[in-house]
């Protein structure tokens, strides 16, 4: 649980810092949120193939990095929330089009990250 809790403590600093800088330079698209959750899922990929392949301390890669830090620095409820807002904005395409684009670039870049050793 202290790992959890460590890893997540930074992780939402970092997600925090991000999200800040994002909305300044973008304040009309939820850009943070899916520049997080793209980093976030791409490194997932890479330790879970990590995990696989290696005989290390499993323990502080899966509950500090990947529950933790990572947990904590992606965001599906933030996502949601945009989403929501989005349409309670009366926007209809925009947030149709984050849906989809959030959804398979995340899946994509875990699989990139999954498979990175392998080529």
């Amino acid at each position: 649980m202290v790992l959890v809790a460590c890893g997540g403590a930074l992780g939402a600093t970092l997600r925090y810092l991000s999200t800040n800088i994002f909305k300044f330079l973008y304040p009309n698209f939820p850009l943070s949120t899916l520049f997080v959750n793209i980093i976030g899922s791409l490194l997932i990929g890479v330790l879970m193939s990590f995990l696989q392949n290696n005989e290390t301390s499993q323990n502080f890669i899966k509950y500090f990095i990947i529950i933790g830090l990572l947990g904590s620095f992606t965001t599906f409820s933030t996502f949601s929330y945009e989403i929501i807002e989005l349409f309670n904005n009366k926007k209809i395409i925009l947030p149709t089009f984050y849906i989809c684009i959030s959804v398979s670039t995340c899946i994509f870049f875990c699989f990139i990250g999954y498979n990175i050793n392998k080529i």
